[in-house]
């Protein structure tokens, strides 16, 4: 069989496992009158209201399996997601907004949200929704400011090749809602989040900027992030300036481990990479390819992954005592410094990069996509490739490295085939990249 097409069903097999649907129910059920979450146990008896909220690219399918197990019993709910990854709901409101860069939409939506947490006191639970996305998707500003500035600062961290724990810890300090802020808005009244993961490691404070979940990092921690990135003369003086006060102590910290308002708190994490990359694993034992799952917590910049991922194929490759083939499984989210201006994503610009490696290692075929069907900003999950992708591409005087100097791996995919195109998952648990080595 194509090697290419088995590489695909391997990675849809990873995607198919943990879509909301199955990670919501395997997490949630009602049973006479008692509401169970994870080892939790919520007597509706003694709940006054159940308001509903969250953000993230899966928060929309999440939200309406919560909506097939709670119904009615809803008092209010507000979740965000970003343009195209809605679901009709009923007893949930849901606001369509900017990703990776936030807009007004995710202004309003996270203004609103707050509104509904400020609502919940004693004897009321509110569930919180959160996936990959989350911290675009719940955009706020510091007083003073605005968001065209916030929208700045973001773009910024973006592109200068900051991982997402650096990212987020400027974005924790910029925000009333997120670094724990959401359950300071939320307290005394129980707060339950689900979480999707889409970070390496799974740190939950981390993931969406950790709004329920204590920050440990600081004001001062986000100002050595611009300071390490160069970004401190490029940043709106009003944002800096409110990061310096933070730093004096004019302005208060996020709340810290051990602040009593995360006494009520629980959070559940119900996916992860790992989860998907045991069940593409699986699936590659179906079709009688060895699986190996590598490295569930890849991180660095696209040039050292690329070589990082070939490498050990090439290893596996030539490895006479390995029963081929044998399917070689990778999970993460990688880092990509944008210097061109064309069109692309982190999975397609990976990709493009193990196709130059590739070029006299036949036997080989790489597949890397993100498992929410989004690479950036196109319609493309990501690509696959092989050794004969830049022999092909040169035969049609298409120069595999122009495509990579302009950060354009999008249109070469377009012009020379490879594309993974599953349009949105509803599901986001970072990237997949699944090695076929003959």
């Amino acid at each position: 069989m194509n090697h290419r097409i088995i590489a695909e069903q391997i990675f849809s097999a990873g995607v198919s496992r943990v879509l909301p649907e199955k990670l919501i129910t395997k997490s949630m059920d009602l049973q006479d009158n008692h509401l169970l979450i994870g080892p939790l146990d919520f007597s509706l008896e003694t709940v006054r209201n159940i308001y509903v909220i969250g953000a993230g690219k899966a928060s929309a399918m999440m939200a309406g399996e919560v909506e097939k197990i709670l119904g009615p019993r809803i008092t209010e709910g507000h979740i965000v997601v970003k343009y195209g990854h809605s679901s009709k709901l009923k007893y949930i409101k849901v606001t369509e907004a900017g990703h990776p860069l936030p807009d007004s939409n995710g202004f309003k939506a996270t203004s609103n949200i707050l509104k509904i947490a400020s609502k919940a006191g004693n004897n009321d639970l509110v569930i919180c929704l959160l996936s990959g996305g989350g911290s675009a998707l719940l955009p706020d500003f510091p007083s003073g400011s605005s968001l065209e500035e916030l929208m700045k600062v973001n773009d910024l961290l973006i592109n200068c090749g900051a991982g997402i724990k650096d990212i987020n810890a400027v974005r924790k300090h910029l925000s009333v809602i997120k670094g724990g802020n959401l359950a300071r808005a939320v307290y005394p009244a129980a707060l339950v989040s689900l979480i999707l993961s889409d970070v390496p490691g799974d740190p939950l404070d981390v993931i969406a900027s950790g709004p329920t979940t204590p920050d440990p990092t600081t004001f001062q921690q986000a100002l050595d992030v611009l300071e390490k990135f160069d970004l401190i003369k490029s940043t709106p003086g009003r944002l800096l300036k409110h990061l310096n006060d933070g730093k004096t102590g004019i302005r208060p910290e996020t709340p810290k481990p051990g602040d009593p308002v995360f006494k009520n708190v629980h959070n559940l994490l119900i996916g992860t990479n790992r989860l998907a990359l045991e069940a593409a694993a699986q699936k590659a034992l179906d079709l009688k390819i060895h699986p190996f799952i590598i490295d569930d917590q890849l991180q660095g910049d696209a040039d050292s992954v690329a070589e990082y991922i070939v490498k050990t194929s090439v290893e596996f490759k030539n490895n006479e005592n390995e029963i081929k083939p044998v399917c070689l499984l990778f999970g993460g989210e990688i880092t990509v410094k944008m210097t061109g201006k064309g069109r692309g994503g982190r999975s397609q610009h990976l990709a493009l990069l193990c196709s130059k490696l590739l070029k006299d290692h036949p036997g080989i075929t790489i597949l890397s996509a993100g498992t929410d069907g989004n690479d950036g900003p196109t319609d493309a999950a990501g690509a696959v490739v092989d050794s004969d992708t830049v022999p092909d591409a040169l035969a049609e005087n298409v120069d595999p490295e122009k495509y990579l100097r302009d950060f354009d791996s999008y249109h070469f995919f377009e012009k020379e085939g490879g594309h993974i195109i599953t349009g949105p998952t509803l599901t986001n648990v970072m990237d997949i990249i699944v090695a076929v080595v003959e």
